[in-house]
């Protein structure tokens, strides 16, 4: 049985691979500051104009939903502690064509979120009079704000190209800032402006159950917590990856998930009444485009407003850092499994994959010119978020299956209930999104297909070594649970025709959830498969001499 421990060359800090200087405090740090991001400026206030004071409720079925998925990523990252983790479980588990597409989802979570900060930076900066004109009334970005976009992105790239070091202690400083200044301002907030009544007096959830379960996709939720995998694509440069992996996943989502809920019961509270007499759907006050600065000023505590708007460029700044780090590590191990040309797998001799932050600089520069504001960018990285996790559950059950032997330094609890039960949240997840998105992500998919798959098919046809083996019979089930989603979507009642009502469409994509589940554990690569895909990663992640 193969021990990654044992033999991955990735465990090696030797020139030409990537370099292991990262501990437990870097990797949660790593997750915190990409989970505290623009999300905590903007979730709030989102989440209550879609559901009342029930959005609360919203954020803890939220939070229990990434538990589950953390959960499963806790006792991956271990078994696999590698570069890039997110895309090479399904690459292990169902071969070439399923690992290519978890593997392109995932890049494409990576790669949008730098520009989303960038915008979210922008668009708070606003408030200073050195920085107007950087965006439209309509809240996009105008030439000059275009400009300042593509030099924070230059920015982060920058950092980058120093190294995994001196990033872990750039984001560990900026981390640090990023879960002192919510604490505060939840604090100082709560004194003197906390008014219960606020939670019943116009309803506790105006908009029913709809509403809260629409919140937790639609207006951000899902996004703000998004990030507790940043630890896992860092794991090939973690100095002890078995231990320190499912300390940082877990550990970084019960931060995130406090400092969430205590910010929502804090807003809720604090707001004047004549804020959202006319409903929490028309909930409107003086610099509401800045919620909590707006909140702070409202108030009386404008020194508070000050802090928060220097924050709005720091929050975001650094989870736009860690995340231009994630995609150029995505990239590397979809080289590394033989989708991407070799060239992303390069790494200069500060062990910095420099071809993949060269591409993931450009990939942010394009996403500027279709999605010119955060609003507009934000639904399209949550459905290929929650699309690339769903990926993790459907590997473990094959892993309990196939490599029951395998060494997990932490093994799930209940897993055989807890993996089917997390597949069945992703799709939630992904199918509360809405039928709008939806159908944009196909798109998107299609587009990956048509650039890793042509290259795959490349690499087959031309005999090159590292070719990907791409086993249909092994993901038989995929292009079945693409399509399912998607005809289950334009039926529901998110933003679809409304024909599978509400609570049945649960029930139907429970049984679907289960019958692909099953579908997928049953027809997966063989255990000599498994570990000769896990072996070809050993041999190309070896260092040069």
């Amino acid at each position: 049985m193969v021990s990654v421990e044992q033999t991955s060359a990735e465990q090696t800090g030797s020139p030409g691979g990537l370099r292991r200087d990262i501990g437990l405090i870097g990797l949660m740090w790593a997750s915190v500051g990409s989970i505290i991001g623009s999300g905590w400026l903007y979730g709030a206030e989102k989440a209550v104009g879609a559901a009342g004071p029930a959005a609360i409720i919203s954020w803890v079925i939220g939070t229990v939903a990434i538990v589950l998925l953390a959960l499963v990523h806790a006792e991956l990252g271990g078994m696999f502690p590698v570069a890039g983790g997110t895309a090479r479980y399904p690459h292990y588990a169902f071969g070439g064509l399923a690992g290519m597409s978890f593997g392109w989802f995932s890049w494409l979570q990576a790669a949008t979120v730098a520009p989303i900060e960038v915008e979210a930076m922008i668009g708070y900066a606003g408030h200073w009079s050195w920085a107007q004109g950087l965006e439209h009334k309509d809240q996009t970005l105008t030439t000059s704000g275009l400009v300042t976009a593509v030099l924070l992105m230059a920015v982060f790239v920058a950092i980058n190209f120093f190294g995994v070091r001196a990033l872990a202690h750039t984001n560990s400083a900026a981390t640090w800032w990023k879960i002192a200044v919510p604490l505060g301002a939840i604090f100082v907030i709560a004194i003197g402006n906390f008014h219960p009544a606020n939670f019943t007096s116009e309803g506790f959830a105006p908009f029913g159950a709809k509403g809260v379960l629409s919140a937790i996709s639609e207006s951000g939720i899902i996004f703000a917590l998004l990030g507790f995998e940043q630890a896992i694509q860092l794991a090939g440069e973690s100095r002890n990856p078995k231990r320190d992996l499912p300390r940082a996943t877990l550990g970084s989502v019960a931060i995130g998930a406090v400092i969430y809920i205590l910010l929502q019961i804090v807003f809720i509270a604090a707001l004047p009444h004549s804020t959202f007499a006319k409903g929490w759907d028309h909930l409107d006050f003086p610099g509401i485009s800045g919620p909590w600065a707006g909140l702070a000023t409202l108030v009386g505590l404008g020194w508070l407003a000050i802090v928060l708007y220097a924050d709005a460029i720091i929050s975001p700044g650094g989870t736009g850092l860690i995340y231009t780090t994630a995609t150029s590590r995505v990239s590397y191990g979809l080289a590394k499994n033989g989708y991407a040309p070799k060239i992303f797998a390069r790494t200069d001799r500060r062990g910095v994959p420099w071809f993949g932050l060269i591409i993931s600089f450009v990939t942010g520069v394009v996403c500027f010119l279709p999605f010119p504001s955060w609003q507009q960018l934000v639904g399209f990285i949550t459905s290929a978020s929650v699309l690339m996790y769903a990926g993790a559950p459907l590997a473990y059950g094959v892993f309990a299956d196939r490599l029951p032997h395998h060494e997990r330094p932490y093994r799930l609890p209940a897993g055989k209930v807890i993996s089917p039960l997390s597949f069945f949240v992703a799709n939630l997840i992904i199918y509360w999104a809405g039928w709008d998105i939806l159908w944009r992500l196909g798109i998107a998919v299609v587009l990956g297909y048509l650039l890793l798959g042509g290259y795959a098919l490349w690499s087959n046809a031309t005999n090159q070594p590292d070719a990907p083996r791409m086993d249909f019979k092994a993901a038989q089930w995929l292009p079945v649970y693409l399509l399912g989603m998607g005809v289950i979507s334009a039926q529901g009642g998110f933003g679809g025709t409304g024909n599978i009502g509400l609570w049945w469409d649960m029930l139907v994509i429970a049984v679907f959830s289960l019958v692909i589940y099953y579908w997928a554990r049953a027809t997966a690569s063989r255990t000599e498969q498994i570990e000769q895909s896990i072996e070809e990663v050993v041999v190309t992640d070896a260092p040069a001499p």
